[in-house]
């Protein structure tokens, strides 16, 4: 096998080796089928088990109480955008922060099936911060509040969970499994499984029993939520292989420790790169405001400019860091590290900075 890099891409994410070599161990043959778990049936009592797990062992990991579903729905999170709206907006208004690009987008599909009041935003900023709970402009009568936990390309995150009388609907896609949190607190929670939970092909939906029931009827079959939490996501071909690998990956966290173990590794490597950026700070300039910073996705420039930028890339890639240029609309470089990324991962790359540092301050 060749040289692996260390990954940063924002997503699809970096995966655990022993779960990629587990599912290519048991990719011709899967529990003894003689066939690979892209053949299949997703009716046989093998791919129901694979289901059956990855729901007990997201109900396990995350707390999950008993009056909730979990499904397994394809089309990425960006599908969800409209899936929540058609089944809950019909016409009323609801809340949405618009902290960055994918609760825009989330907000113009919820354009079209009713009012969208923006609670509050960072956009003038260029999306420097996360809104506090005290800027919160809620409506009184709102189907539904939704915000966009953390944010990959600024590099923001929510460091708490907004209070509202509405029902909570959350975006977690790309901080899931990395904190501890009241599933109890959210109506409804969805999250692409490409940045912490497994491959891109999948989306995790968790949405409390009576939440589910209240969606529309008057919508197509697929688009219910009711329809997927009542055939335990098997109400057409789910995506098998992807749901499989989320299995693979959810056993991996639970060996590692769980949750709790998770956090204080997200917690490990944020507070070593962002202590590199602040210590360095006359080369490195972090995007997010302190208080806002993203565990997940950290995002800096270099005070050099783009050009210093450009090398500094080129000499990480060199160096066996992948994925650490940033997304055009804030330029500079982005470190995605989710849960696959360990903290030894993380103190390589600070050894980088401090070296390209020391030639270049």
């Amino acid at each position: 096998m060749g040289k692996r890099i260390i990954n940063f891409n924002p997503g699809p994410c970096a995966l655990p080796l022993p779960i990629l070599e587990k599912a290519a161990a048991e990719f011709t043959d899967y529990a003894g089928t003689g066939m690979s778990i892209m053949e299949i049936s997703h009716r046989s009592k093998q791919f129901q088990a694979v289901v059956d797990e990855s729901v007990a062992l997201l109900k396990e990991l995350l707390g999950v109480p008993d009056n909730y579903k979990i499904m397994f729905l394809g089309g990425g999170a960006s599908t969800q955008f409209y899936f929540v709206p058609m089944n809950y907006l019909n016409g009323g208004t609801a809340d949405y922060v618009n902290t960055g690009a994918w609760s825009k987008k989330a907000i113009k599909e919820a354009k079209l099936f009713g009012t969208v009041n923006v609670a509050a935003t960072s956009e003038e900023s260029t999306f420097k911060f996360i809104p506090k709970q005290a800027d919160l402009k809620l409506t009184a009568d709102a189907k539904y509040f939704h915000y966009t936990s953390n944010n990959t390309i600024y590099g923001t995150e929510y460091h708490y969970v907004p209070q509202v009388k509405a029902p909570l609907i959350c975006d977690m896609s790309s901080d899931i499994m990395s904190f501890a949190f009241d599933v109890s607190k959210f109506a409804l929670i969805y999250a692409g499984a490409q940045k912490n939970l497994g491959p891109a092909g999948v989306t995790v939906v968790i949405a409390r029993d009576d939440f589910i029931e209240a969606g529309s009827d008057k919508i197509p079959t697929m688009v219910q939520y009711r329809t997927h939490a009542k055939e335990n996501s098997l109400y057409n071909t789910p995506p098998c292989v992807n749901i499989y690998m989320l299995k693979l990956f959810m056993e991996w966290v639970k060996k590692e420790g769980g949750l709790k173990a998770m956090e204080a590794r997200t917690k490990a490597k944020a507070d070593l790169l962002y202590g590199a950026i602040d210590e360095m700070g006359s080369l490195y300039k972090g995007h997010a405001e302190k208080d806002s910073r993203s565990n997940m996705n950290v995002t800096f420039n270099l005070t050099g400019g783009e050009e210093q930028e450009k090398k500094f890339i080129e000499e990480a890639t060199k160096a066996g860091f992948g994925g650490s240029k940033g997304h055009r609309s804030v330029g500079g470089v982005r470190i995605s590290m989710y849960n696959a990324t360990s903290p030894d991962d993380i103190k390589k790359f600070v050894a980088f900075m401090k070296e390209f540092y020391s030639k270049n301050k």
